[in-house]
């Protein structure tokens, strides 16, 4: 007599194989979130420690200088803005970033600023010459083109150059506090720690350093096509030509829907993070008016980055918020929701903000009463 032998064998059935697969799947998925979310966190983490390298450098700069540096300065240049001019000086409008170079490890990188400096047969004065000066080229200033990536947030992925001209990009910001107009004006102080051509002492911050806004994150804003499609992404764009801003900036906000520009609204503009080295507000600068990853606005129909009222409100692809760095050097996450008070009331050049918590935040001197946040 013959023993039965089991003709499944030892192996799976195709009903059982799917149900293994289905349970793998439902654990990819149920573990997925918690391995973005990680990873995630750990990219917030390093920008919240590049954010505090920059604080860390300010005061450092201070300790040496007596105050910060202004967010555009340099040297002036000979006659108007012509391709001749371009390498006779800067026109005072070098940014604050490169002043912080030699105190976040790249001394030689500022050296190579500081110049002069012969490149090609031609001679760079010091400080470099325009920011938007070419970088490629026999006689190019590289020093513009070299990437920092201090300067740069692990969650936002952008290309190493601006793509057109092989300028370095940035993804942090200078603080102008809630000033809306003349914010590129010359020889100017405004509300927030970085001035034009001027400098602010930690003296000079009367509401105390632990409850004034430094720096910030902004985002890449994407290529540089000054006349970019309206309906755009509103942290990645600045909308152009909202008159009297500083009247009533809470016009910025209508402007926006669902966190997009309403397509055939007016034109916007891609300026923030493509030359780290120019110190003009739409490039390297935020306000304290609208609250992070809010709209942004300018005052004209400027196509360049030279438009002289604005609202540019921090940006990052941390979700809910954006991190800021308080002139005393610490660090905070503030979120997408914080008070911004009276949006449609007129700035002011002194005394307490209108624009509520976040208003407050950004005047180094206003005597506003702070509350949680």
């Amino acid at each position: 007599m013959h023993a039965r032998h089991n003709s499944r064998g030892a192996g799976f059935t195709l009903v059982e194989l799917l149900v293994v697969i289905a349970i793998i799947g439902i654990l990819i998925a149920l573990l997925l979130p918690a391995v973005q979310a990680a990873r995630e966190a750990a990219r917030r983490s390093q920008c919240v420690n590049n954010l505090k390298q920059l604080g860390l450098a300010m005061h450092t700069y201070h300790g040496t200088y007596g105050a910060f540096p202004p967010r555009r300065g340099g040297t002036a240049s000979s006659g108007g803005e012509t391709p001749s001019t371009r390498f006779s000086g800067n026109y005072n409008r070098v940014s604050a970033l490169t002043r912080f170079l030699p105190y976040i490890e790249r001394e030689s990188h500022w050296m190579e600023i500081v110049g002069p400096t012969n490149i090609g047969g031609r001679t760079h004065p010091k400080y470099g010459p325009a920011p938007w000066f070419r970088v490629s080229g026999v006689d190019g200033f590289k020093p513009w083109g070299k990437q920092v990536p201090g300067l740069l947030c692990p969650s936002d992925s952008i290309p190493p150059n601006n793509p057109e001209t092989q300028h370095a990009r940035n993804n942090y910001a200078l603080s102008m506090g809630d000033t809306i107009q003349s914010v590129n004006a010359n020889v100017q102080l405004l509300r927030g720690v970085f001035g034009n051509q001027l400098s602010v002492r930690i003296r000079d911050i009367r509401d105390g350093t632990s409850n004034t806004v430094a720096l910030s994150e902004r985002l890449w804003n994407g290529n540089i096509n000054p006349r970019a499609a309206a309906g755009e992404d509103q942290r990645l764009v600045t909308f152009s030509f909202i008159a009297n801003l500083n009247i009533n900036p809470g016009q910025c906000k209508a402007r926006a829907s669902s966190n997009k520009f309403a397509p055939g609204s007016g034109n916007v503009k891609t300026k923030f993070g493509n030359l780290w080295c120019d110190g003009q507000a739409e490039r390297v600068a935020f306000s304290t008016v609208i609250g992070p990853n809010g709209p942004a606005c300018v005052n004209d129909a400027n196509v360049n980055a030279d438009s002289n009222g604005s609202v540019l409100p921090p940006a990052s692809r941390h979700p809910g918020g954006a991190v800021v760095v308080f002139a005393d050097g610490s660090g905070r996450f503030i979120s997408d929701g914080i008070d911004t008070g009276n949006l449609a009331a007129r700035a002011v050049t002194s005394g307490p903000s209108p624009y509520g918590v976040w208003g407050a935040l950004g005047s180094r001197d206003g005597g506003d009463a702070m509350r949680d946040f």
